[in-house]
């Protein structure tokens, strides 16, 4: 019987008890996995529930609204206020934070993407969620206004041939988790994920469509990707969906690059509930996460201090050697450049 039942699943739930004794935190991080699987079936059935198309309307930073982007943002709010352990919310939905009710308020704030990707949803492309969730320290946004030094944990949540949750603590590993439909738990089944030691497979991921817009050692190191590093080219994938991208960089290694331009010269990504969080990941997984050249030097999207709930940033991910090859390109231009 033993062989065809798991008798003793490896939950999430088990993991951050395990890791953290943190009775709070199991519950913020069972809300999220709530909201996940909620999203996953709403995901799965969007097709026969008519749940493609325009819902109508803009979100905070513009972007026009899908269905599935207002029901995933209700599904997130709804979990997270009624968790009893969350005092401050920002999504990317949402233009203004959500302050949770004293009665139901705790020591936890959250920033997520609720849909990740979701422009690509009506074409059946993987999409995500994104979030961080940092302490509460006086209960308005000002305590999701910090840098990544202060995220507790982040992680992203995938939604495709299965749904897989990677996180991670802050200083601790990253671990990945596959939601198992026969018992409805999301299992550990990736442990202390790492970016390949070699490099891994010779990848770039980037929008070559805003290529005239680059700074030219941005050019030159794309240049460089296609036209091969030691006589090897690298293959180009993007899909459009930050969580799908770099969910393939951290497996099989490579770089994403959605750097700052001349069109978008703050970037494109939002700092807080995209940049911040995959960063953490990124980093802990043994890889880089850069902002390339913006405000005048090459930082970390770790270090960054958001000064608003959806400003924007600049972003250059993956392992040392791709990430090396585009420093390389700054460092002919004259560009100081951090050590990897």
């Amino acid at each position: 019987m033993s062989d065809k039942f798991d008798v003793d699943a490896p939950t999430l739930n088990r993991y951050v008890m395990k890791n953290t004794k943190d009775a709070e935190l199991v519950l913020l991080l069972n809300s999220l996995a709530t909201s996940f699987k909620l999203i996953a079936t709403a995901v799965g059935r969007a097709g026969v529930a008519q749940l493609y198309g325009l819902a109508g309307e803009v979100n905070s930073t513009g972007d026009d609204q899908k269905k599935l982007d207002v029901m995933s943002n209700d599904m997130m709010i709804n979990a997270l206020v009624n968790s009893g352990v969350c005092s401050v919310l920002v999504s990317e939905e949402n233009e203004d934070p959500i302050i949770v009710p004293a009665d139901k308020a705790g020591k936890y704030c959250v920033a997520f993407d609720p849909l990740d990707g979701s422009s690509n949803i009506d074409c059946n492309v993987s999409v995500g969620t994104i979030f961080s969730v940092y302490e509460k320290k006086d209960g308005s946004v000002n305590d999701l206004l910090r840098s990544g030094k202060d995220c507790i944990c982040a992680g992203y949540c995938c939604y495709s041939s299965a749904v897989e949750l990677v996180f991670t603590f802050n200083g601790g590993s990253v671990e990945g988790f596959c939601l198992d439909p026969t018992i409805g738990e999301f299992v550990h089944t990736r442990f202390n994920m790492k970016f390949p030691e070699d490099g891994g497979k010779r990848i770039y991921s980037c929008n070559e469509g805003n290529f005239i817009h680059w700074d030219q050692p941005i050019k030159d190191a794309v240049d460089a990707f296609k036209n091969g590093i030691d006589g090897k080219p690298y293959t180009a994938r993007y899909v459009g969906s930050m969580v799908a991208d770099i969910h393939r960089t951290l497996l099989y290694g490579g770089i994403y690059i959605y750097p700052a331009d001349k069109k978008s010269p703050k970037g494109k990504l939002r700092c807080l509930y995209e940049g911040i969080p995959m960063a953490l990941i990124i980093e802990q997984a043994g890889g880089i996460a850069s902002t390339g050249y913006f405000e005048g030097k090459i930082g970390r999207v770790a270090e960054l201090t958001p000064d608003a709930i959806h400003c924007k940033c600049p972003i250059i991910m993956g392992g040392p050697r791709d990430v090396g090859v585009v420093y390389d390109c700054y460092k002919k231009a004259g560009i100081e450049t951090p050590s990897l």
